[in-house]
């Protein structure tokens, strides 16, 4: 496989909320990622995927709640997101794609 491959598997999309966009006013860009990926995987796909320097990468894991469906107990799953901190003057429009 190849590495550019390999970054959209740790990469899976970028997260547009309220949260997010306050976050990117100060250089941050919200992802969903792999749950299985680490901190210095992320940055390096980052940087491969959209050309920027990354400052930091901070992760958070959103627990998938239990939900009812037609009836029956369900599981939404688990979600691991990244907030990427990106160097001064790099940014990112997640609006776009890529």
């Amino acid at each position: 496989m190849s590495a550019k491959a390999e970054h959209y598997d740790v990469i899976r999309k970028p997260i547009i909320t309220e949260k997010s966009t306050m976050a990117s006013e100060n250089g941050a860009v919200v992802f969903e990622v792999a749950m299985d990926s680490n901190k210095p995987q992320i940055k390096e796909a980052v940087e491969a995927l959209f050309n920027v320097k990354v400052k930091a990468v901070n992760t958070t894991i959103t627990k998938g709640k239990t939900k009812r469906f037609r009836g029956l107990m369900g599981k939404r799953k688990d979600v691991k997101k990244a907030y990427v901190t990106l160097e001064e003057g790099n940014t990112i429009d997640v609006t776009t794609g890529l």
